[in-house]
């Protein structure tokens, strides 16, 4: 897919969106299970809306019409690669035309942890072909930005066993039957998962940060980011000659 100029969609647009009526700013933050992102979007939203803006926040598996859906499917452990797909593209549909394009449209900032970025991961991460992922994702917008929090597979580790203690079913790709051991299987993933976000970081123009940093330095690093994004450049005063 070539990128477009934001906010235009990567492929199919949505029928009935005038993009030229989104006056809002739609921004991503992308990265691999339990990097963080969901602790730098409740601190991001915090400060916009202090800044005075409106802000939506929103993310994989909330729609209304997937979310308890994806949640049920996945406690059976027994989603294939293509379903899962699926069940997550209908997800990100369905949160696309009811709350993205219409907080867009009130001139919102939409805040979104994970975008089809990760949903094209992990389909690859399952060796799902990426032409056809392409084209299931087409109907995005294109972000204003994408904010990538990358960390090694170590550092994400080290954040499940200090966190909750115990590694998921599905963030481990027990799915993919690489073997019983749930650390072994994370650890093969999650390093899936990476490559194929590696890759999109150049395809899709992300702006990379280290997440391996505190959070209060990977905090003020999108700040500074983000605060580009609301930055008008000052006209120059012509000044007439008599």
């Amino acid at each position: 897919m070539q990128i477009p100029k934001p906010l235009q969609f990567y492929s199919e647009p949505l029928p009935g969106v005038d993009t030229a009526e989104l006056q809002g700013k739609l921004i991503v933050i992308e990265g691999p299970d339990t990097v963080g992102r969901s602790t730098q979007i409740t601190r991001l939203r915090a400060w916009l809306e202090h800044q005075g803006h409106a802000v939506l926040d929103t993310g994989m598996a909330r729609s209304a019409l997937a979310g308890r859906g994806i949640a049920q499917a996945k406690e059976g452990n027994t989603l294939g690669p293509v379903t899962m797909t699926l069940f997550y593209a209908t997800d990100f549909a369905d949160r696309l035309e009811n709350e993205i394009v219409p907080a867009l449209r009130a001139g919102f900032v939409v805040l979104t942890d994970r975008y089809i970025f990760s949903l094209m991961a992990r389909g690859l991460a399952r060796s799902e072909d990426a032409a056809w992922l392409e084209k299931v994702a087409g109907f995005a917008l294109v972000p204003h930005a994408v904010y990538y929090l990358r960390a090694d597979v170590s550092t994400l580790v080290s954040r499940v066993v200090m966190g909750r203690g115990s590694f998921d079913f599905w963030e481990s790709g027990m799915d993919m039957r690489f073997g019983p051991d749930m650390y072994e299987s994370y650890v093969r993933y999650q390093a899936r998962v990476i490559r194929a976000l590696d890759r999109m970081a150049r395809k899709y123009q992300f702006t990379t940060i280290d997440a391996s940093k505190p959070a209060d330095i990977i905090f003020r690093e999108l700040q500074r980011n983000i605060s580009g994004l609301f930055h008008t450049p000052k006209k120059r005063a012509v000044a007439a000659k008599k």
